[in-house]
This record gives structure tokens, C-alpha cells and sequence, in this order.
């Protein structure tokens, strides 16, 4: 097998997760992935594919998923046997705090010489931290880092004209006396025509690696290969807790204003996609952020596609809007963050819309034939106390009972808290005193320590005026049962399984009830012991606490993978470079060819 110049590995969130006895709570009921993380992030295959493109081999392998599919996955036996150039390792969200450097330790403990970094928005912003640490030589800044590591990784293999240390733009480093160096974030691109999201490379490094369990996403993506298009990085809106709101981007990547794909790339992205897979394609971003014109491209090139493509709004739509969406992707889910029921605590976060403007919107949907609507709300916002979360959920029963009387219910609610830390970078975390919160966990040491305590309630790293820990905690659970009853009353989830969701809240109440007796005891080996004889319960509790993870996806039929077409896809595209005009007989669709499913 050959081996790779640059291995990018994704760590779980806590190394010693098959070890430890932590209930992790709803912290990833609505996400795809499990409460380890296992989803690396998107930015893993753009820095790949661009690298391949510059001559260099890159390998993924997702730790976390591996670890996740078998106790008997040795880490360190894999990493021992890895000699690439370097290693990069994503520190993307804070969760992954400690998982992500006990994997650099690992590295460096088998490969002393090979030289680790790190990326992703919190490596952003820790990157003194992080770089003073004997597990990290480098740490690349920034939220395009697909040139920089290009012209790191040219410096550590003598690559003809390579810029020195020095010259490598975004790069935090350390000489070897220990001087600190912060290169400037002169890399900030204005636009995405950079990146190709095609996943063609995927194909490639699987068959080159004969690595398929390495590259999945997330446990449980063969079964449902869910997917992403990107149409956007950064953002023009400012929510107070997000490590990704325009003050975030500005302050941390130098993205003064968001640097958009094409929109006829953007289509020919999710068309390229469907080659493969018929999982749904979300499209990350709102598509209206760069303006009216930018949509129109978009749908215009899109048009007509069959498959499942999911849309997120970041505010209120008119009913023209939607009905083209519909019309372009017949097969469309949408989604919408509301946060709060009150308008209120929506202004408090940094969201503006009222809820006038967004029933409208869902009724537009609805009207238009939407095959999903789900509704996101929130717990821990700013001026939102507990009766304030069980309003919410009174409000999302007049949600389901009112805009979407049935006789098919498709207006979907969900609540979650905001878990298990709000974002560094926030305006929340910057000015934490501003919009009335206190923080538990402030550096990349306390993060770490926080990740590995018992519960998701010592986890959390903050708590505001409104509510505490305990509170929040509380709400979560409450919210969850009520929620989970109403579905129930309307439809949503058949009976046996809002059983099961209620059994598991309950449980986890429980349990959490018995950690806290638990952190109450001094003897800390006593307090150790009854943690791991608790493990068991803890680990099944773990997952899809407050409602069934299985609840957000899209229903899908039939064959969902399509491997051979895929491969057959790759060949194509290695003949079309290398045969100018080739096109495969004709069974691979040229730009702009719909393609059914």
C-alpha cells in the first residue's frame, strides 16, 4: 500500500471514550453524528482534493469512526505504521479538544520527527496555545487553509521554489530556540473557485488506500450518505453564541465578507454528487446571502434536479422565492433555526425576524409541497429562562396543530441545548459579562478537562443570568419529554418509539441524578469506581436522548450507494484529463445534464 505525503486524521471528541463513563446528554441529538464527533469537517476534503491536484498524495482516516465501529481498533498500532511527510489533525470545534491532542501525542510519541499541525476555527483561535505545546509544530489559520497547507507541506519536502517558514501565509510556528512566529493571515480568498467538491478524490483514496472504513463521514453513512455542498464561507449574520458569525470570521480569518461558489459550480457540485449517492445533499448556507441575483443563477442551474437536497433559510422568504425553490428541486426539505418562540430572545441571540414573517415562510413551504420542514429551537440563549423553554414547546405544538393540520405531517419541531460549549470566538465568549453569561472553561487546558467529567452538565462551559447549569439541564430534559409527547399526539413518531424516546429521557435524568450523588463522595477512588460501574447504563443513554436521531433523516429508497458508478465516474474524469473532448460513450453526463435518479 503506498503511503501518503500528508495523513489528515479526525480524533474523537474524548480519545479515551471506549474507557470513560460520561453521559454526554443531548449534546448531538441533531447532528449525524454520534456524542464522540465522529463527522469530520468538510474543510478535510477540500484541503485533499487541492493537494492532489498540486502532486501530492493525501490519506483521511477517521479515527473516531473506526473506534466507534470496534473496540478492537488500535490506534497506535495504525499510527505506528503511517510515515508520511506530515500529519494534520482538525481542531475545527472545541469538543474535539482533547481527542485531538492526544492524537497529536500519539504521532509524535511513534514519529518524533514528523511534523504535526493543526487547523480549523478553534486551532484559529488558540494557535499561540496549541503551537507551545511539544505535540504541534504548526498551526494553519484561517477558514481556507487549502494554499496554505499546499505551501507548508512544498517547504517540508524541498519542493522546487517553496517559501520558507516565513513566507507560508496564516502560519503559527515556533523557531527552534522557541520564539514564537505568527505568520499574517494574508490568505483569505474573495471567492470559492479554489475548492472542487466533487468527492471524486474520495473514490480515488479508497481505492488507492483499499481504506473504505477510514474515509466514512460518520458511523451509520452507508446506510444513510447524507452529504454536503458548500456554497458559502462566512457569513453575514452575527448570532451571539457562533464561533462562525461575521465577527467571528473577521477577527479570526481575516474574512472581512463571505467569499461565495459560483452558483453554476454550486449545482454542478450537488449534479456531481448524485453520480454516486442518493443520500440528500445539504446545501450549506443560505443561498440568498449573496443576494437575489446569486439565488436566481443558482436555481436556474439546479433546475430540475430530482434528487434530495436539503435548504437552510436564515430568515424569512416571500412566497415568489419558495415557489421557485420548489420548482427547481422538486425534492427539496427546508430548514429553519427559529431558537426561540419569543421575538424577543431571537433579538437577544442576534436574529432579527419576527415570527409573523417566518409562519409565513413555513405556510409558503407547506404550499409549495416541501417534503420536510424541520424547526430548530434552542436552550441557553440570552433572556431566555426556564418557563421561557416551556413556552417553546407550546409553541411548537401550535406549530404542528395549526400550519400543518396533515392529513401527511411534514413541519417537523426540534429543541436541543446549546452543548457542550458555546463557540470561542462568539460574541458571547468575547464579552461574556455584555450579554449576562459566566464561563467555566476559558483556555484549551480547561476545555480538556472539562470534556472528560462525568456528565454533560460538568461539561458545559458556561451558564447565564437566566439560567444555571442545573437549569439548563432541567429545561433540556423537560423540554424533551413534552416535545416528544406532542409528536406522539400528532402523528410524528408512532408509539412505540415516543416510548422508547421517553424511557431514554427518563433514564437519563436518572442517571444523571446518581452522577451528581457521585461527584459528592471525596474518596476519589471510591467516586471513580461507581463511575465505571455506572458505564454500562451511561453508554446506552448516550444516544438520541431527547428525541430519535433517526427523526432527521430523509426518507430514502432503494440503493443509496452507488460504488461502481462512481468508480466508473472517477475513470471518466482521469480520461477527460488526459484525452481533451473525451466524453465516456456518453453514459457520463456533461455539465449541465440532469441527473435522475
Amino acid at each position: 500500500m503506498p503511503q501518503a505525503d500528508l495523513v489528515l486524521l479526525h480524533a474523537p471528541s474524548v480519545y479515551d471514550f471506549r474507557k470513560e463513563s460520561i453521559l454526554y446528554g443531548p449534546v448531538s441529538d441533531l447532528v449525524p453524528s454520534t456524542p464522540v464527533f465522529e463527522m469530520y469537517p468538510i474543510g478535510l476534503t477540500t484541503i485533499a482534493e487541492y493537494l492532489e491536484r498540486h502532486g501530492f498524495r493525501v490519506r483521511i482516516v477517521n479515527l473516531a469512526v473506526r473506534m466507534l465501529n470496534s473496540d478492537r481498533f488500535d490506534v497506535e498500532k495504525l499510527i505506528r505504521k503511517l510515515r508520511p511527510v506530515a500529519f494534520g489533525i482538525d481542531l475545527h470545534w472545541m469538543p474535539h479538544a482533547h481527542g485531538a491532542i492526544e492524537v497529536a501525542r500519539l504521532c509524535k510519541k511513534h514519529h518524533p520527527d514528523i511534523p504535526v499541525m493543526f487547523g480549523g476555527f478553534s486551532s484559529s483561535y488558540y494557535h499561540e496555545e496549541l503551537v507551545q505545546r511539544p505535540e504541534i509544530d504548526f498551526v494553519i489559520r484561517g477558514d481556507s487553509t487549502e494554499e496554505p497547507v499546499l505551501q507548508l507541506m512544498q517547504n517540508l519536502t524541498g519542493h522546487p521554489g517553496a517559501p520558507a517558514l516565513d513566507d507560508v501565509p496564516n502560519l503559527t510556528w515556533q523557531e527552534p530556540d522557541g520564539t514564537l512566529r505568527v505568520n499574517e493571515i494574508t490568505y483569505s480568498p474573495s471567492n470559492l473557485d479554489h475548492v472542487l467538491i466533487d468527492y471524486s478524490y474520495v473514490v480515488k483514496a479508497v481505492a488507492r488506500y483499499r481504506d473504505l472504513a477510514s474515509f466514512v463521514p460518520f458511523k451509520g453513512w452507508l446506510g444513510y450518505p447524507i452529504t454536503a455542498a458548500l456554497s458559502v464561507r462566512g457569513c453575514t449574520h452575527n448570532c451571539r453564541t457562533c464561533g462562525g458569525s461575521a465577527a467571528a470570521f473577521s477577527a479570526l480569518h481575516n474574512r472581512r465578507r463571505p467569499a461565495y461558489r459560483a452558483p453554476e459550480d454550486l449545482a454542478q457540485d450537488i449534479r456531481n454528487i448524485s453520480r454516486f449517492s442518493k443520500g440528500p445533499v445539504f446545501i450549506l448556507g443560505d443561498i440568498r446571502q449573496a443576494g437575489d441575483e446569486y439565488a436566481d443563477r443558482f436555481l436556474r442551474a439546479i433546475h430540475g434536479y430530482q434528487g434530495p437536497v436539503i435548504v437552510e433559510l436564515f430568515g424569512g422568504a416571500d412566497r415568489a422565492f419558495i415557489q421557485r425553490l420548489a420548482e427547481a428541486m422538486p425534492n427539496w426539505t427546508l430548514e429553519i433555526s427559529l431558537e426561540s418562540h419569543s421575538d424577543e430572545v431571537r433579538a437577544a441571540f442576534g436574529r432579527r425576524y419576527k415570527n409573523a414573517e417566518i409562519e409565513d415562510t413555513m405556510r409558503y413551504a407547506l404550499e409549495a409541497g416541501v417534503r420536510r420542514l424541520d424547526v430548530f429551537f434552542m436552550i441557553g440563549l440570552p433572556q431566555q429562562d426556564y418557563q421561557s423553554v416551556m413556552d417553546t414547546v407550546d409553541y411548537c405544538e401550535y406549530l404542528m396543530r395549526d400550519l400543518d393540520p396533515g392529513p401527511v405531517r411534514r413541519l417537523i419541531p426540534f429543541i436541543s441545548p446549546l452543548a457542550p460549549f458555546l463557540d470561542p470566538g462568539s460574541p458571547v465568549f468575547e464579552n461574556p459579562e455584555r450579554y449576562g453569561y459566566r464561563f467555566f472553561a476559558r483556555t484549551v487546558k480547561e476545555h480538556r478537562q472539562a470534556l472528560v467529567q462525568p456528565s454533560w452538565k460538568y461539561v458545559l462551559n458556561y451558564e447565564n443570568e437566566w439560567m444555571n447549569r442545573d437549569e439548563i439541564v432541567d429545561s433540556t430534559y423537560e423540554a424533551g419529554l413534552r416535545l416528544n409527547r406532542l409528536k406522539a399526539k400528532y402523528g410524528l413518531v408512532g408509539a412505540e418509539q415516543a416510548e422508547r424516546t421517553e424511557a431514554r429521557i427518563l433514564t437519563a435524568r436518572r442517571l444523571i441524578r446518581r452522577v451528581d450523588e457521585i461527584m459528592s463522595i471525596e474518596d476519589e477512588e471510591r467516586r471513580a469506581k461507581l463511575l465505571r460501574a455506572i458505564k454500562p447504563q451511561v453508554d446506552n443513554a448516550n444516544l438520541s436522548t431527547v428525541c430519535d436521531k433517526a427523526e432527521l433523516n430523509v426518507p430514502l429508497k432503494g440503493l443509496k450507494l452507488n460504488l461502481p458508478r462512481a468508480a466508473w465516474y472517477f475513470a471518466g474524469q482521469m480520461l477527460r484529463r488526459l484525452v481533451p473532448g473525451y466524453r465516456a460513450n456518453g453514459t457520463e453526463p456533461a455539465r449541465g445534464d440532469v441527473v435522475s435518479h
